[in-house]
């Protein structure tokens, strides 16, 4: 296998099950309503990304190329979105309807909009995050080809 296709592999189940975790620590207290406590996935976001990126370099030592570098960030974000996507649409669909509801609140009865409109919101989120963290992460692990000056 692909050694960046198995390094995002593993990064991104490691980043699905910490967003899981999470909305399921803030179920248990009864606080996943509370949309700014979603602020909070940016952490796994950011970790996951980081390290999958950290262990690639590690890995590859002078092959490390930025396009293999964001390929893999990119990669590892797009999987834990997507993974943790699916997990909510199950929970809202079939596991807690009601949530829906109380997260649209006026929404879903004025404009007829469902859990799908969480849905979107939630891999937009996911995706979008995942393409600036990957960018910005690269900023520190490429290689600079800046000659240091003496002045």
């Amino acid at each position: 296998m692909n050694t960046s296709l198995s390094i995002a592999l593993k990064y991104g189940l490691f980043i699905t099950i910490s967003l899981i975790a999470y909305f399921l620590i803030l179920r248990l207290f009864n606080l996943h309503e509370n949309p700014w406590l979603r602020l909070l996935n940016g952490a796994a976001m950011c970790a996951g990304i980081y390290f999958a990126i950290k262990y690639y370099k590690l890995i590859s030592k002078s092959n490390f190329s930025y396009i293999n570098g964001i390929k893999t960030a990119l990669l590892t974000g797009f999987i834990a979105t997507l993974l943790f996507t699916v997990f909510m649409s199950i929970y809202m669909f079939h596991l807690d309807p009601a949530f829906t509801e109380k997260i649209l609140g006026e929404w879903f009865t004025n404009y007829g909009t469902g859990a799908g409109i969480l849905v979107f919101i939630i891999l937009i989120e996911g995706l979008a995050s995942t393409v600036v963290l990957s960018l910005a992460f690269m900023q520190l692990f490429k290689k600079s080809y800046n000659l240091s000056q003496n002045i």
